[in-house]
């Protein structure tokens, strides 16, 4: 399975990589919602995991722009304050494949939202 980390914290999306990576996943990253938009195109993944609160393109903008390309890619959001977004996430969490994780999360947080339907 192919998955696009998208977070302006480099050193948290480094460690999710690495963490994937040794679970067998194929994994790239970006540092912004609009670096993340041309990573999606180029390595077509099947998981998005990305943050919310970002430059250029919040995640929210980048998985709008993604889906006019797959509007079934698996998308798991994160933030450290979701609920300045609730409601928009709350109709991704109806309409699409979209989780949320809360930051900090644990590897077995991550790995029980991978493990969902739809991943």
């Amino acid at each position: 399975m192919k998955i696009l980390i998208v977070d302006d914290n480099y050193s948290l999306a480094h460690l999710i990589q690495l963490i994937l990576e040794d679970e067998g996943y194929e994994v790239k990253s970006a540092g912004d919602g609009q670096e993340g938009y041309f990573s999606y195109l180029h390595f077509r993944p099947d998981v998005v995991i990305t943050d919310l609160n970002m430059p250029e393109k919040n995640g929210l903008e980048l998985m709008e722009s993604i889906r006019r390309h797959d509007p079934k890619v698996k998308t798991i959001y994160m933030s450290g304050d979701p609920w300045m977004f609730w409601p928009r996430l709350e109709e991704e969490k109806t309409g699409y494949a979209a989780s949320i994780l809360e930051k900090p999360f644990s590897k077995g947080e991550l790995m029980r939202v991978l493990a969902e339907p739809g991943c």
